[in-house]
């Protein structure tokens, strides 16, 4: 299959980030490269699954619009075209990953994630692939990444909980068929139990879910043994990341060393120091501006 896109390619202003957008006229997609140091030190591509997205975060900038699932070839075509375009040796990496968390849900669009993973885990052995998810309540899908991570070592989890509770999350996350937040920690133990692997768990922290009581909340359903935590700045349609990353380190550094006090593995991303180019799902300029062409199309 011939992958044929208009490819943008927008840099940061440290020259550490990179986000591309693909488009034709039915789709854009984006994906952003991350150089940490140096590509040989590590490299992070984050890749779209989708284009646009059904789940309907509120703070994201995809606007609960969904235009149509890319094909595994779509989704490997974004990983080459980062690495080419930079000439970058994936064998000369120390640290490399590949994260299926652009935009978006990988769960509803498993076959094709499913074929990408195991091409690019062909391509690049050394990659670790990175499924981040808000963990979408198919059983079916759940057993087959269970049997897809045991076949390939190099496959990790990542989920997306946002909040302390289901109420709170479920009026961030309306997406009815997602699991609990307790199905979360019941599946997660039992992936854990089977290949070793420890998930993460992401939270966005803000002044509204980093309460003592949301740390007591995460520690009582993930077990720390078990999960490692990633905390992110939480990244809002038509705002600026750099003024949202400002706003809320000193609240994240404060939720981080309270969470540490139950021994859990934590990372922190911050892209304060790397990123002015709007990073995160669906939040470019040039990605917003055109989905709103794309809906005033479709009134039309």
């Amino acid at each position: 299959m011939i992958v044929m896109f208009e490819i943008k390619k927008f840099e940061s202003s440290e020259k550490n980030v990179w986000k591309y957008v693909f488009t034709n006229e039915q789709i854009v997609a984006e994906s952003v490269l991350y150089k940490y140091e140096s590509f040989e030190k590590r490299t992070v591509i984050c890749c779209s699954v989708q284009s646009w997205c059904p789940v309907g975060c509120n703070f994201c900038g995809t606007w609960k619009v969904f235009v149509k699932n890319l094909t595994s070839e779509e989704i490997v075509f974004q990983v080459k075209i980062l690495l080419d375009d930079n000439s970058i040796q994936t064998s000369n990496i120390e640290k490399f990953q590949i994260m299926f968390m652009s935009m978006w849900e990988p769960m509803l669009n498993w076959d094709n994630v499913k074929l990408a993973i195991i091409e690019l885990n062909n391509l690049y052995p050394n990659a670790q692939l990175l499924i981040s998810t808000i963990w979408v309540n198919n059983e079916l899908v759940m057993d087959d990444i269970i049997s897809l991570s045991k076949e390939i070592d190099n496959v990790w989890l990542q989920f997306s909980i946002h909040e302390s509770t289901d109420l709170k999350r479920n009026k961030l996350i309306p997406f009815v068929n997602k699991l609990s937040l307790q199905q979360i920690s019941k599946f997660w133990q039992d992936w854990f139990d089977i290949v070793g692997r420890k998930p993460f768990i992401n939270y966005c922290v803000h002044k509204d879910n980093s309460s003592e009581s949301d740390i007591n909340n995460i520690k009582d359903i993930f077990d720390p043994l078990v999960f490692n935590v990633t905390l992110s700045v939480i990244c809002e349609k038509d705002c600026w990341s750099l003024w949202n990353i400002s706003e809320q380190l000193d609240l994240i550094t404060w939720f981080k060393n309270e969470l540490e006090l139950y021994w859990y593995n934590i990372r922190v991303f911050n892209p304060a120091w790397q990123d002015d180019i709007w990073w995160g799902c669906g939040q470019l300029w040039f990605v917003q501006d055109w989905i709103k062409k794309y809906k005033s199309n479709l009134n039309n």
